[in-house]
């Protein structure tokens, strides 16, 4: 089979076959993730050898279906897989006692489809297929637990917040489409012009919907009302990265004042989400501000020119990330609570979990050797290379600092007080998947040699980034550590916590008006439907009338006409006895009558029988 079509097919045949069977549905999806995986990994090998990976689907007339495994495309796609695999083995624990297991990891292996089809759709129709999968089982994931308080909203909130925003991928792969005359993405992404400038606003538009950025960065922090396995898988490398991705694939047709507005974007991102983060009291929603301000740091790479320098920092920020939000889990289960004033003390009676998280940790603030120094200093490097380096760059050294900040915050408080020892179930297969995690954060960056060499791209290399981002990194360390978010954040705090809204932010500005225009358009239906039904009814009554007419004259006028002809038949039919003088008495009769009735006729209107 295809590799290109195994690797979204492995994870969806685990989603059937689930469905179908409903028995051991983590050891299925485990199996259908791995081979996916193993696809993942073939087809990086075959690209990297310097083979074609192209499959064409049948799809509309002039425009087939298509799937690439271009450098890029093959690289992100076993960055999915990898992330995921070690999500699904983390999660066979962490569910170990949900009784809805089936559906879990049944939606699970369902959006991983979704996910590797939208990394690896070659053609606008069917990355937007994708991107409406992803954004279904997204929510459906999100809302999991949608019986307990406060699920269900937020999972809606989430669904509102990204389709009020996918309206821009949509108008723009038309523009494109229309303007190059190619549903397929290569051939659109060489158009120039104000078509170009148009579509990119709408691509922006889309990937600030999906990667939560300013203003629309509020629905990810309460999207953690979801399991914890899901809130690592999306947010790390596959929903939330879904904009970044876009923007980085579509880097090359955007012009200079759209990857100006792109790094201001992102700048203003990092910066927002990073003083949220410092201030926030609730273990999850700090790292979903966090995945927020770290997708800013690419918008910006991406804003400067050097989306390179973004898919490193995308790639180092998967394993990161999800490495986190697993062992945020486990302190979940340890306590019960993710709000930080719970989980006091926890890193002492979990000291494994908290290496990791610590490792990781100081992985996202960026300090050496780990994986996220490398990656944050290629995208301080590419801000100082750019037309705009002073703006660029001290936005993205304002973001490193507040996460140093941040996370040294997180450190200090999981640390400080006094362990309460619980048993966790379900623990070697947490462990597991938190510690694979950890290894790839730690290890990336010897990769990052043959990762620069597969996308024939090398980011912008400058000592002084270098001396910048580590100083900023392990000032924000200090700060955070030493100070704490509270008094760093001074006046800002409340407003912080509140995530910076604006006259009710885009809660008065997109939800509901959302909800608006739903309401409306329920009561034109309930309008319409009474129009309608007031017809029916009227239609009924005529019916009623007209049958009222059939069954009381035209039915017993028939029935009588019928009676009278039977009554008249049987009587009729005495005469014909048999005897044949009777006959032929009847017929000079009947001849007689004849003969009278054409003599009246003729001397009545003159039929000439006399003459």
């Amino acid at each position: 089979m295809n590799l290109l079509a195994l690797i979204p097919l492995a994870p969806l045949a685990g989603a059937v076959l689930i469905a179908v069977f409903r028995r051991a549905p983590a050891m299925l999806a485990l199996l259908s993730v791995s081979a996916g995986l193993a696809a993942s990994v073939g087809l990086l090998v075959l690209v990297e050898g310097g083979a074609a990976a192209r499959l064409s689907l049948p799809g509309l007339p002039t425009m087939p279906l298509r799937l690439s495994g271009e450098p890029l495309q093959a690289l992100l796609s076993l960055v999915v897989a990898g992330v995921a695999f070690f999500v699904v083995l983390y999660a066979i624990g962490y569910l170990r006692a949900e009784p809805r297991r089936s559906r879990f990891f049944f939606l699970l292996c369902f959006f991983i489809a979704a996910m590797q089809t939208l990394v690896l759709a070659a053609d606008w129709l069917l990355l937007l297929a994708a991107w409406e999968l992803i954004g279904l089982s997204s929510y459906l994931l999100i809302g999991f637990w949608y019986l307990r308080p406060g699920v269900a909203s937020a999972a809606s909130r989430a669904f509102l917040y990204t389709r009020s925003a996918d309206i821009g991928l949509y108008l723009a792969a038309f523009v494109l489409i229309l303007a190059s005359g190619s549903s397929e993405i290569a051939t659109s992404l060489q158009t120039d012009g104000s078509a170009a400038t148009f579509a990119g606003l709408l691509l922006l538009l889309a990937a600030m919907g999906k990667s939560a950025q300013t203003p629309f960065h509020d629905w990810l922090q309460r999207a953690m009302a979801g399991p914890t396995p899901v809130s690592a898988l999306l947010h790390s490398a596959t929903l939330v990265a879904a904009g970044a991705i876009l923007l980085i694939r579509s880097a090359a047709l955007l012009p200079a004042e759209i990857l100006l507005l792109v790094a201001l974007v992102g700048g203003v991102t990092t910066v927002v989400t990073g003083l949220i983060a410092l201030g926030e009291s609730d273990l999850k929603r700090l790292l979903a501000e966090s995945t927020s301000s770290q997708y800013g740091l690419m918008l910006i790479a991406v804003g400067a020119g050097a989306p390179q320098a973004a898919v490193l920092h995308l790639i180092a920020h998967a394993a990161i990330k999800s490495a986190l939000f697993l062992a945020a889990g486990v302190f979940q289960h340890s306590r019960e609570s993710t709000r930080l004033k719970d989980l006091q003390g926890v890193g002492r009676e979990r000291a494994a979990t908290y290496a990791g998280f610590t490792l990781a940790a100081l992985a996202l603030a960026g300090i050496p050797p780990l994986s996220g120094y490398f990656s944050k200093d290629a995208v301080i490097a590419a801000t100082l290379a750019s037309p705009h380096p002073g703006l660029f760059g001290v936005l993205a050294l304002a973001g490193t600092l507040l996460t140093g900040a941040y996370v040294a915050r997180a450190l200090r408080i999981l640390w400080r007080g006094e362990p309460r020892r619980r048993q966790v179930g379900g623990q070697v297969w947490m462990g597991a998947g938190l510690a694979g995690l950890v290894v790839c954060a730690v290890t990336l960056k010897l990769f990052f040699p043959a990762i620069e060499s597969l996308l024939e791209s090398v980011p912008a290399q400058s000592p002084l980034a270098s001396i910048l981002g580590l100083a900023a990194a392990v000032s924000g360390l200090l700060l955070g550590g030493l100070i704490g978010g509270e008094r760093l954040l001074g006046p800002l705090r409340p407003w912080a916590q509140q995530g910076f809204a604006i006259a009710g932010g885009v809660m008065t500005w997109v939800v509901r008006p959302a909800l608006a225009v739903a309401h409306g358009c329920q009561r034109l239906d309930d309008r319409l439907y009474l129009a309608v039904l007031g017809v029916g009814r009227s239609g009924l009554r005529l019916g009623q009338v007209t049958r009222c007419g059939d069954e009381n004259i035209i039915d017993r006028l028939i029935f009588s006409l019928a009676h009278a002809s039977r009554v008249g038949g049987v009587r009729l039919r005495g005469l014909h006895n048999g005897l044949v003088h009777h006959e032929l008495a009847l017929t000079a009769a009947g001849g007689v009558v004849i003969l009278g009735v054409l003599v009246a006729l003729d001397r009545w209107i003159g039929f000439g029988v006399t003459a």
